[in-house]
């Protein structure tokens, strides 16, 4: 092999181990919506606590998420916690001041098993684009192991600069394209 081509080998290793435990963190498939459009928001789960199975996913939902509906997962219970807004938001031409405010599954996710959990919501035109919107949760194992990918980065710093960054979708404006 020539120097070149080891350098090449090397770097490509490099890259590959910055970006193999970004894997592991809870993450949203979409990555990027448009305000004041409905947003299918797809949870993956990539393993469990530290050996221990995923028991319950609890799910914060930011202001300005509004309709928020939970999807059916066979063998998981799913329960919503419900609350004023803090403010009214325009939800298709109706005024709307309160709603989901947490999504709760709970069943048994084995560790090392991936897995998907699904909410429709609306995406206010109220939120701000190019702002990253997060979504707090909270990956509770048993045994009083949890995950908790609620970090939300400061200003001038990504998640990637986070052990536990809570799952976000870069906002875009208003009619840039469609789930």
């Amino acid at each position: 092999m020539t120097p070149s081509c080891i350098r090449k080998a090397l770097a490509a290793c490099a890259l590959l181990s910055l970006t193999g435990p970004a894997v592991a963190h809870t993450t949203l498939e979409t990555v990027d919506a448009p305000i004041s459009s409905p947003y299918k928001a797809v949870l993956r789960v990539g393993h469990g606590c530290d050996g221990a199975p995923t028991l319950r996913l609890r799910v914060r939902i930011p202001d300005g998420v509004v309709a928020v509906a939970p999807v059916s997962k066979p063998g998981w219970t799913v329960e919503t916690v419900n609350g004023s807004y803090g403010r009214t938001y325009d939800y298709r031409g109706t005024a709307v001041t309160e709603g989901v405010k947490e999504i709760i599954w709970a069943g048994t996710l084995p560790d090392g098993r991936h897995d998907e959990f699904v909410f429709q919501a609306y995406l206010s035109g109220d939120l701000q684009p190019d702002a990253v919107l997060y979504f707090p949760t909270v990956q509770e194992c048993g045994d009083a192991k949890a995950n908790r990918w609620i970090e939300i980065p400061a200003d001038g710093r990504r998640a990637d600069d986070y052990k536990h960054p809570a799952p976000g979708v870069k906002l875009l404006p208003a009619g840039s394209g469609e789930n």
